[in-house]
């Protein structure tokens, strides 16, 4: 499929890779690793011969369909739908002879190219490029919107969807999550777990990763090694390969030594909720991984927080939203909540759904509708967001900015202590004092982060903190929010970071704020059930996996740890409220499993339909679907055989206080 031979590239005067050879093979799915400014965009660019190569060549087959995604889209007034579907080159060539041999009458001809688009699937493709856009997270009326009405971020999916329309045979994808938030990142893991084409693809979201290719191309030191497996077992791989290098084996012992103690502290207070269970496994796991990032240049920590007030934060009875042009609109409201220094919380929820306008709400960016909030005295709020990132002063570097927005330990500090500060975040040497307008997003992103860490906050509220960092600084920034101290809020598409840092998921969703009860495989599978769900025009039941954190007239709910070993950041759900009328059990349970056996007919007919589609023509996308739809059926199953038999315990539990009556 694709061969490179004593490649050599160059950006300036060094050289990025040199003399290296590799092959991949038809339907390999490889993900391509290594630092920020290794060479990685540079090595796709020489593929699509945008660049060429100072020394070597890259052998591609004559006649290979390549697709990548475009770094700018251009505004234009194509309908969105239209412009999705011109990725698809073939497609585009059949129609326009097709529109030619109409206008010229020619019958035989015509007779050939319906056949030739009958061949490539072109009755379906705009159900096909439908559907794509439906799961990157636009909406119907969306399709035949110009494609200049949409931002830049969403132009960006734009792209996306055009290349995954385009029935490429090379896939090349340059941080495809970077737009994208969870939803549409679980969609897009199906997708291309599916695609029977080739991909090559750079990212730095290691569950992405992990879920999808089959062989890792890892650039370091000016050259690129191949390993066969998913990102995890490079990982073991590499930590097996710098154990061998005695000068790092003692930083292997002191990583695997820290985070031992973080496995064990938090093995002894976690509560036995699915997600405290799920950071206990990602915890272990990390003791297993962080071998592989001894080498890393970013290694800090949280200092501890001056004070560490309880509750930090507080909501009661509040709202958000934001003034748009006919005045105030409102997202989520009834948020009953209150934040302690113990709390690790991930919020959850579809695009749009209000994830950010919280955080801006806790944080004070954003005013409070209704409702109160209420902040403690000594509340030191960290807020990292995108925004954040766009206040750093492009002519000052960042030893000015530690200097004069570090906080008061680095306004007076030394020089060698900002350095310091600096170097842990990959600042090392003259790179303190080059100017931040040349800075990349992931070299200001960690200039970012190094101020918010300096400021020694206690409540960090972080707005996709990975979003323009590499594998290492994320690995580093996990690490480091062990240890931390205070309370953590934090959104993010990045799986990994969630698993690790969050035992407690909240669920922003349909105006409401909720505790989500299991973890974040259950949301995935939540996100299905939702998706089909809200094509039934139920929208209120999609929510059944959740538990309500507040409701209006109910008690306080409290996010913050017991003082006396209970669990760790978890979401007290309020008492029930005792001014509502008690319901009866059994009708609860009932109509749960009412629900439940709609959704497994819904599932049961899908399935059924399928099968006589994959009789007829058996393919990967097929069979990729099948295997979502027996998952779907087995949980669903499993969820059944839960509520019939805690009917059946309710009925007996019943039946013995009419006995003893």
């Amino acid at each position: 499929m694709l061969i490179a031979r004593d490649l050599t590239l160059r950006r300036g005067p060094q050289p990025l890779f040199e003399q290296v050879n590799f092959t991949v093979f038809r339907g390999n799915k490889v993900g391509i690793t290594g630092a920020n400014g290794t060479g990685k965009s540079s090595l796709f660019a020489a593929i699509l011969r945008q660049l060429a190569p100072d020394r070597g060549d890259i052998d591609v087959p004559a006649g290979l369909k390549t697709a990548h995604v475009e770094q700018e889209v251009a505004a234009s007034e194509r309908p969105a739908i239209e412009f999705v579907l011109d990725g698809d080159e073939e497609l585009r060539t059949v129609q326009a002879a097709i529109e030619d041999a109409e206008r010229r009458d020619a019958a035989m001809a015509l007779a050939d190219l319906y056949s030739a688009l009958e061949a490539i699937d072109g009755y379906r493709a705009k159900a096909r490029a439908a559907a794509i856009m439906h799961g990157l997270g636009f909406k119907a009326a969306d399709h035949e919107r110009a494609v200049a009405e949409f931002s830049g971020g969403w132009r960006v999916r734009l792209g996306m969807a055009r290349a995954l329309c385009s029935r490429a045979d090379l896939l090349l994808l340059d941080e495809p999550t970077n737009h994208l938030d969870l939803d549409a990142i679980v969609w897009l893991e199906e997708w291309l777990t599916a695609y029977p084409g080739t991909l090559l693809m750079i990212s730095h979201d290691r569950e992405f990763l992990d879920a999808i290719i089959d062989r890792v191309l890892h650039i370091e030191n000016r050259t690129i090694r191949g390993y066969s497996g998913n990102y995890s077992q490079f990982e073991q791989k590499r930590s097996e390969e710098l154990a061998l290098l005695s000068v790092l084996h003692a930083r292997q012992v002191k990583r695997i030594a820290e985070i031992t103690s973080f496995v064990n502290r938090f093995r002894a207070s976690a509560t036995k909720s699915r997600q405290a269970q799920s950071r206990l496994k990602m915890l272990e796991r990390m003791e297993r991984i962080v071998p592989a990032h001894v080498d890393s240049p970013f290694e800090f920590q949280f200092a501890r927080p001056a004070k560490t007030p309880r509750p930090l934060i507080s909501l009661e009875e509040a709202a958000c939203g934001y003034a748009g042009a006919r005045g105030t609109v409102q997202i989520v409201g009834g948020i009953d909540v209150s934040i302690g220094p113990s709390d690790r919380i991930a919020l959850l929820g579809p695009n749009g759904a209000g994830k950010s306008t919280l955080t801006k709400l806790l944080a004070g960016e954003s005013p409070i509708l209704e409702g109160r909030r209420t902040a403690a005295p000594d509340l030191a709020i960290g807020y990292f967001a995108q925004q954040q990132m766009e206040q750093l002063k492009p002519d000052c570097d960042a030893f000015w900015h530690l200097r004069h927005r570090g906080g008061a330990d680095y306004a007076a500090g030394d020089e060698q202590k900002i350095r310091d500060h600096l170097g842990s975040f990959g600042f090392q040497g003259d790179r303190a004092f080059e100017p931040v307008g040349r800075f990349s997003g992931g070299e200001k992103a960690r200039l970012t982060l190094a101020l918010l860490v300096a400021r020694r906050p206690n409540l960090l509220l972080l707005d996709e903190p990975t979003n323009h960092l590499d594998i290492d600084m994320r690995q580093a920034l996990s690490v480091a929010l062990q240890s931390f101290e205070g309370g953590l809020v934090v959104v993010s598409h990045d799986r990994h970071l969630i698993k690790s840092v969050a035992d407690t998921l909240w669920l922003v969703a349909d105006g409401k704020l909720q505790e989500f009860a299991g973890d974040l495989d259950d949301y995935q599978q939540w996100l299905r059930l939702r998706g089909k769900t809200l094509q039934s025009a139920a929208p209120a039941k999609a929510a059944a996996t959740a538990k309500k954190v507040s409701a209006k007239g109910s008690g306080k709910t409290s996010a913050k740890g017991s003082e006396k070993g209970s669990a760790m950041g978890s979401a007290k759900m309020p008492a029930a409220d005792k001014k509502a009328p008690r319901r009866d059990p059994l009708v609860r349970l009932r109509q749960q499993l009412e629900q439940v056996e709609g959704q497994i007919a819904a599932v049961t007919a899908e399935r059924a339909l399928l099968e006589a589609e994959f009789a007829g023509h058996p393919n990967d996308r097929l069979a990729a679907r099948r295997a979502n739809l027996a998952r779907d059926a087995a949980y669903l199953e499993s969820q059944w055989m839960q509520i019939g038999t805690a009917i059946e315990v309710e009925e007996a539990r019943m039946a013995q206080a009419q006995t003893g009556n």
